[in-house]
């Protein structure tokens, strides 16, 4: 039994997790439940009690993060499957000129990824690079990198995707200030692993521009509006942030004792992430059906298939909030929190060495921050922080899931085959990015966390 050494209980589990994850190839829903039985075990937890909190912690994870990424997946199927996507990117660009065309697609890889996954983004711009590549004799990289950091930043730094919103449940904080710290965090890192890596790397890799590039697809007359599409998309965002900001102007003491007047609270409904993300989705959904006359069954067939994959996002979310629960319930949180206390580093680099360490030794970003989000949480409840402090926090945790993509991610592949790389020149482009912005983020968290005191 190790209930008398949780950190060893707690190195115990992790490394039989990446072990079932990196050598054994087993999925990571199925791993991280079995993780986390044996490490319930290994803490000395009665058997018969074990059983329950697996249950409560599932169902703790669930409550607000299933509803989020179902609506999440419907959202980017609509924007997807109407161009809108592929509209706003071709609509910034116009507005930029050609020099400014990295910045424009940094700042759509930011918009974009908001609603819709980094590798359909990819899918649904790849065209766009190829024919700017071609346009302006460049090669793809040159303007596929800063896209790339756009979409990255926001795929780990801002809600309302999955990996953020998990670890601000985890560690109890609001959406509102953790959106403020994740574009304050996230934002100059893509600047630095986008356009301005990119102009200064992509000369030095020997890159050809391709001779025959795909054409791209023109829009057509009933596709939407770049600023249809980029409202959509930033609706939910602004209701969140209009509706954090009031509650901090108000005061929490005056909303507990007085209340909140019917104007605060309806725009406190409408704030709520659920009903802000489930307007953009009927919103988009009503643009696919009256501006392009898509019927109900497409609408339906649409959304049932864009379910899919958030289902695999859901579960490992859910698993990873078993793994929590053990912690709490265990009892071994508490200690090894009381531990970590005592460790020369701060919380925010404790956060994000713990995720760092998961994402290079598994790859998956949202089971990095999950994983680091679960070992954070007991630490953060033995301490008194406030909004803004925990919303740094996860942004710690989010630069340390961003750190270093290699061969053992998914997402390494999509990017060394569409922009055609090979596995060295991935490395010294894609990896390099992702670990500016990792640093990037790191570095702006641990200022920020100093002025705000």
């Amino acid at each position: 039994m190790l209930s008398d050494h949780p950190l060893l209980a707690v190195i115990a589990a992790v490394g039989l997790l990446l072990g079932l994850i990196l050598w054994l190839r087993w999925q990571a829903f199925v791993a991280l439940l079995v993780s986390s039985l044996i490490f319930a075990v290994l803490v000395g937890m009665p058997l018969d009690a074990i059983p329950a909190t697996v249950v409560d912690g599932m169902g703790k994870s669930l409550g607000l993060v299933a509803v989020l990424v179902g609506l999440g997946a419907i959202f980017g199927a609509m924007l997807e499957h109407s161009g809108g996507a592929h509209a706003l990117a071709k609509g910034m660009i116009r507005l930029t000129g050609p020099k400014g065309a990295p910045w424009a697609l940094m700042v759509a890889g930011f918009l974009i990824s908001i609603p819709v996954f980094l590798d359909v983004a990819l899918v649904i711009l790849c065209p766009l690079l190829f024919a700017m590549a071609r346009s302006q004799r460049k090669p793809v990289l040159y303007f596929g990198l800063p896209l790339l950091a756009g979409l990255a930043v926001t795929h780990s730094f801002v809600p309302p995707t999955p990996g953020p919103i998990i670890v601000a449940e985890y560690l109890g904080v609001s959406l509102g200030p953790v959106i403020l710290a994740g574009v304050l965090c996230g934002l100059p890192g893509a600047i630095l692993a986008g356009p301005v890596f990119s102009k200064w790397i992509v000369p030095r890799l020997n890159l050809e521009v391709p001779e025959q590039i795909a054409e791209e697809e023109e829009a057509t007359l009933d596709r939407p509006m770049a600023w249809i599409t980029a409202a959509l998309i930033l609706a939910p965002i602004l209701l969140i942030l209009a509706a954090s900001l009031v509650d901090l102007q108000v005061g929490k003491e005056v909303i507990e004792s007085q209340g909140r007047s019917p104007g605060h609270a309806l725009l406190s409904f409408l704030g709520h992430p659920i009903a802000a993300l489930l307007l953009s989705t009927l919103a988009a959904m009503a643009v696919l059906a009256f501006r392009f006359k898509a019927g109900r069954s497409e609408l339906q067939e649409l959304a049932t298939k864009s379910l899919g994959p958030a289902g695999i996002i859901i579960l490992v979310t859910g698993a990873g909030g078993v793994f929590k629960q053990v912690l709490v319930d265990s009892g071994a949180g508490k200690a090894l929190a009381t531990g970590m206390q005592t460790l020369p580093v701060g919380p925010l680099v404790l956060a994000w060495l713990l995720t760092t360490v998961v994402r290079v030794s598994q790859g998956s970003a949202t089971v990095a921050m999950t994983a680091g989000a679960a070992l954070m949480a007991p630490l953060v409840e033995q301490m008194d922080l406030g909004p803004m402090k925990l919303a740094l926090l996860v942004a710690a945790i989010a630069a340390g899931a961003t750190t270093a993509s290699h061969v053992n991610d998914s997402g390494f592949w999509m990017i060394s085959r569409y922009l055609k790389l090979t596995e060295k020149q991935t490395l010294k482009s894609w990896t390099v990015a992702e670990t500016i912005i990792s640093l990037v983020g790191l570095a702006m968290a641990m200022l920020l966390w100093n002025v705000v005191g």
